[in-house]
């Protein structure tokens, strides 16, 4: 996501105004967003809490940071790979190793990276540890990409470690083939604000892949490794096992592994680089997993068993078994890095635990905005993400009609990903997003038509529009029927109906 000015950033109304109008100029889609948002809000109703920050109160401080977005945003954007850690190496050389200050915990995967980094991060600071999180993409706001102690890195600071950073990276610029990619200069500010802190571990999720990722050049004791399927085809690999072999570069000598559910020759990769690099494995459904779970209010209950043994009536605020399989992950994660595991078989606090894994939020991921009717944001972009989407939310809410709003990238498998969501749509509304690399709505809505039929397809290009009519056609089920709609397909589709739906 290379255009950091992108309208993924909210604050209050008045400041907002001011922001379009002045980045109208420079992008005419911008207007589009808030063209729509006060109807949009007008027919959903208030707000709830939102943990996703907003742009800077301060005008000269958000002058300051749409500076630094702007200067990065002229650089390599994250779909552009070049197969090297040469730069970023470089850059850590001139700034003083900042990631070795810290030991770290680090995540590769197809999906559930960012959910599980959040769950990991909540349970380390629930056992009084300072934390620095780095995860991407952002939802709506740069910033949301580097945390400390559970929250974004507030925008001054930011600021400030771009400008401690900024000399090192043109020295790197100057001599290197290539300038630093915006991922790399921002992975190279996330370790040195943790450095800086200091903190005492950092839960790193890798931007692409694993190997050849910018994130790669920490030495992480424990190595997580979510489910692996099919996504960047075109830059990982044809397979789960090519691409297994990519994201494999994260598990370092002597490391603990834990490895998620996998497709079986994934895990023959992943299996086969543990055993060279004399890593410890520990394996879902092994040595770990989820052993009961119910859907409950809010979220699901569930019996989690552990490294060190089993933790009953944790309650966890997200919905979907993926989720649930996410937690125990994130739990056998946190227990290897206390060193837990079978010559040490003692579980972690069970209050302690609860109270961790009750507190965690991802937003955009099955996250209600709205009720009346009920509007579920989620970043689905593949079809196995679709996958768990679709029975996620045919288990938790019942809808007796649900409308999605999708709108994908250009890059991504739509027609799987359509595929995935034929069974639970009454209909699908097909719009665009603020990505430059968004589908074309006409283009999207021909695959539609082909999996849902026409009368089911309904185009609106403005994703405004598209969320007003689906709002409309759920609404045809009356205000107690259990109308609902869904709005997914990309992570900048969410971040823009976050914008139009959580601001008062």
């Amino acid at each position: 996501m290379s255009d950091s000015s992108d309208p993924r950033d909210q604050g209050d109304d008045d400041q907002f105004d001011g922001i379009v109008d002045e980045a109208t100029d420079r992008d005419p889609d911008l207007a589009v967003i808030e063209a729509g948002s006060r109807t949009l809000r007008a027919m959903t109703g208030p707000p709830q809490g939102d943990p996703v920050p907003s742009r800077p109160e301060d005008p000269e401080v958000d002058r300051a940071l749409r500076e630094v977005e702007n200067e990065l945003a002229t650089r390599w954007g994250e779909t552009k790979l070049e197969p090297s850690v040469k730069r970023i190496a470089a850059l850590m050389d001139v700034l003083g190793e900042p990631q070795r200050a810290y030991p770290s915990i680090h995540i590769t995967g197809t999906n559930g990276k960012t959910s599980t980094a959040r769950m990991i991060e909540s349970l380390l600071g629930a056992f009084d540890l300072r934390t620095g999180r780095y995860t991407s993409p952002h939802v709506q706001t740069i910033t949301e990409r580097i945390s400390l102690d559970g929250a974004p890195i507030d925008p001054e600071r930011f600021i400030e470690t771009y400008q401690d950073v900024k000399p090192y990276v043109e020295m790197v610029d100057a001599r290197e083939e290539y300038r630093l990619s915006f991922f790399e200069v921002l992975t190279g500010m996330a370790y040195a604000a943790f450095a800086d802190a200091p903190v005492d571990v950092a839960v790193v999720e890798v931007g692409m892949g694993g190997t050849w990722d910018a994130t790669n050049v920490i030495d992480a004791s424990v190595a997580v490794v979510t489910p692996i399927d099919l996504d960047h085809t075109d830059r990982l690999g044809s397979t789960t096992g090519e691409i297994a072999g990519e994201k494999s570069g994260v598990i370092k000598q002597d490391a603990t592994v834990i490895l998620a559910q996998q497709p079986v020759d994934a895990a023959q990769v992943l299996l086969k680089k543990a055993v060279e690099a004399d890593a410890t494995v520990a394996r879902e459904g092994m040595e770990f997993g989820v052993t009961a779970r119910e859907v409950a209010v809010g979220g699901q209950q569930l019996t989690l068993r552990g490294l060190g043994g089993e933790y009953e009536g944790v309650f966890l605020p997200l919905y979907g078994a993926h989720q649930a399989h996410n937690a125990a992950v994130a739990l056998a994660a946190v227990e290897a890095f206390f060193g837990i595991g079978a010559q040490h078989a003692r579980a972690l606090d069970i209050d302690t635990v609860r109270r961790a894994f009750a507190q965690v939020a991802s937003p955009g991921r099955l996250e209600v905005v709205r009720s009346s009717p009920t509007v579920v944001l989620d970043a689905a972009h593949n079809p196995h993400g679709a996958r768990a989407t679709a029975e996620a939310v045919t288990e938790s809410f019942g809808f007796s009609r649900l409308i999605g709003v999708v709108s994908t990238s250009a890059d991504k498998d739509a027609r799987g990903l359509l595929e995935a969501f034929e069974p639970i749509f009454a209909e699908i509304v097909i719009t665009s997003n603020s990505n430059p690399r968004a589908t074309d709505p006409d283009a999207l809505a021909a695959l539609a038509v082909e999996i849902f039929g026409e009368d089911r397809v309904v185009v609106e290009p403005r994703l405004d529009d598209a969320i007003e009519a689906a709002i409309t056609l759920a609404e045809e089920e009356g205000e107690y029927a259990g109308g609902g709609v869904l709005v997914t397909g990309s992570i900048f589709t969410v971040g823009d109906a976050r914008l139009l739906l959580k601001r008062g």
